[in-house]
């Protein structure tokens, strides 16, 4: 094992007893030996802790180990792609290695992250990497608000320990059984809210994930249609110069945005 691997071993392993700690029911629990399943541990941890404030120590070994991991996994910075357009790119991968000055989460009403432990949504993996500051800061603008959020609209928080400067997030329409008028213009306000906090804060790019398909069951290519034509109109009515990345995961989404954006 490396000097960093065995570095990263020991921040993780701090970072697990902390968390076991937290929670009387998890004291007991063993740290396992294997790398593998000590990661999925941590982040299982992680997903369900409620948004408290963590000690200094704490937060100084996580933001150590968010960052290496970072590293790690590669950060992808904007010089690096090509636009497909002017302005315009497609990236396939995970939306946390991207060094943007905005990422979008696919957020839910409740605006805190997903709950369930190790979950694949963007939503988990967003807050994973961000680190626990995020959903405390999420929890506090809840507060503040009083209500869920309605879809449609977006808030900004720092990225934290991820390589985006901001995350903005949004909840989008839910698609119960086929696709409605308003479905859709809830869909193209996510995007419209998005930007317009990009403006209002002066940020040069912005990250988009693929809202509301998914668990939220929006038809993929619909959705897809509905995100280009809404960050073009906006750009061109407003002479934007924001810089736009399309983010997919999937083979299907990279293909129809592939198609759209040709």
């Amino acid at each position: 094992m490396t000097a960093s691997g065995k570095k990263q071993k020991e921040r993780r392993q701090f970072l697990i007893r902390c968390l076991l700690n937290e929670n009387a029911k998890y004291r007991s629990m063993a740290i396992p030996e294997s790398d593998v399943e000590q990661k999925l541990l941590l982040r299982a941890l992680l997903n369900v802790r409620p948004p408290m404030p963590a000690g200094t120590d704490f937060l100084q070994v996580q933001n150590e180990y968010l960052a290496q991991t970072a590293l790690d996994k590669g950060i992808v910075r904007l010089d690096d792609l090509q636009p497909v357009q002017p302005g315009l790119y497609l990236w396939r991968g995970d939306i946390t290695r991207l060094a943007a000055d905005a990422i979008v989460n696919a957020a839910n009403s409740s605006m805190t992250g997903c709950y369930v432990p190790n979950h694949t949504c963007i939503d988990n993996c967003i807050h994973t990497f961000a680190g626990v500051q995020l959903r405390l800061a999420c929890a506090g603008q809840m507060r503040t608000q009083g209500h869920e959020e309605p879809a449609g609209q977006a808030k900004i928080t720092p990225g934290f320990n991820l390589p985006a400067r901001y995350v903005l997030h949004t909840v989008g329409p839910i698609v119960q059984d086929t696709v409605t008028p308003k479905d859709e213009e809830t869909l193209a306000s996510c995007y419209r809210s998005c930007l317009t906090f990009a403006e209002n804060y002066h940020l040069k790019s912005i990250v988009f994930c693929c809202i509301s398909t998914g668990i939220f069951h929006f038809p993929n290519r619909r959705a897809a249609e509905i995100a280009v034509s809404t960050v073009k109109a906006y750009l061109a009515e407003h002479r934007s110069g924001i810089k736009v990345i399309f983010n997919v995961f999937k083979d299907e989404d990279y293909d129809i945005y592939q198609e759209l954006l040709r």
